[in-house]
């Protein structure tokens, strides 16, 4: 890696275990929910060291097959829920190792809030995670994949809304990032101690090529804000970068256990990214 992290961690109490099923934060399961199974994969929960202790990840990787390319996936506000296992399984039976750490170990579970308390997710838990431990975490957890004679030279991250935010960050932090997919996650932003940086500041440091997924009727990320990155990326050097906006989705539209899926945008995005991964020597 290029850059090492020197935050040092305070010993804290850790959440064990991942989410168990889907966030109850959204309310009833969309008809539309796609259940993948483990059929030739290693899949299940695994224990991830990190510099304070450890924390839960969901891992899905090809089974009997060392040197699988990894892919980190980072996960929406609502934790490593069973809609962010599925998608580890979908990258493994393309034969990925694919990792989700539980980004939200230290400040509590996220999935003991259903619809009506999301506000308090927010609040509770997402806002406490400091951008500097995500880093950290996602160092060991790629340590971690090296560690199970995965191929972490051949490094790819995605991620989901607030983890589409991360992808861009990771990018910046990590110059071992072969490629990257950020769906829908925040560009701007307002600066505090534990987020000091938006995508768009810290967009002159990504090298890798990061594809961007975005929704045209996204109600938060705006047009101006996409344009800002691009700009950003483009005074930076990074020119292999991309951003796709999908006119007629709404922000979460990979998410088919939610009313905002769009089918026909959710595969043409997936499609995208293992098209990008393959092209950037992530295969």
């Amino acid at each position: 890696m290029d850059k090492t992290t020197d935050f040092t961690l305070p010993r804290r109490t850790f959440v064990t275990t991942l989410v168990a099923g889907f966030t109850l934060a959204t309310g009833p399961l969309n008809a539309a929910t796609i259940i993948t199974d483990a059929k030739g994969l290693d899949a299940g929960e695994v224990t991830v060291p990190v510099s304070d202790g450890a924390i839960p990840a969901y891992r899905a990787r090809p089974a009997g097959k060392r040197n699988a390319p990894v892919v980190i996936v980072v996960h929406e506000i609502f934790g490593v829920h069973e809609h962010i296992k599925d998608l580890c399984r979908r990258l493994a039976h393309d034969g990925y190792y694919a990792i989700a750490p539980s980004l939200y170990a230290r400040q509590g579970d996220a999935g003991k809030y259903d619809m009506a308390h999301v506000r308090d997710l927010i609040t509770e838990v997402v806002a406490k995670v400091p951008d500097a431990e995500v880093m950290s975490d996602i160092d060991s957890t790629v340590a971690f994949a090296k560690g199970e004679q995965a191929d972490a030279a051949k490094l790819a991250i995605t991620g989901f809304c607030w983890g589409g935010r991360i992808v861009w960050l990771y990018a910046a932090h990590n110059h071992a990032v072969k490629a990257g997919a950020a769906w829908y996650g925040p560009l701007a932003g307002t600066s505090n101690d534990l987020r000091p940086k938006s995508a768009i500041d810290l967009a002159g440091a990504v090298k890798a090529p990061v594809l961007g997924l975005y929704a045209g009727l996204d109600q938060n990320i705006t047009a101006a804000d996409i344009d800002a990155m691009r700009k950003a990326l483009a005074a930076g050097g990074n020119t292999a970068s991309r951003i796709e906006i999908f006119a007629d989705a709404e922000h979460g539209f990979n998410a088919d256990y939610r009313p905002s899926y769009n089918e026909k945008d959710a595969k043409e995005g997936w499609s995208q990214m293992l098209a990008w991964f393959k092209a950037n020597g992530v295969d």
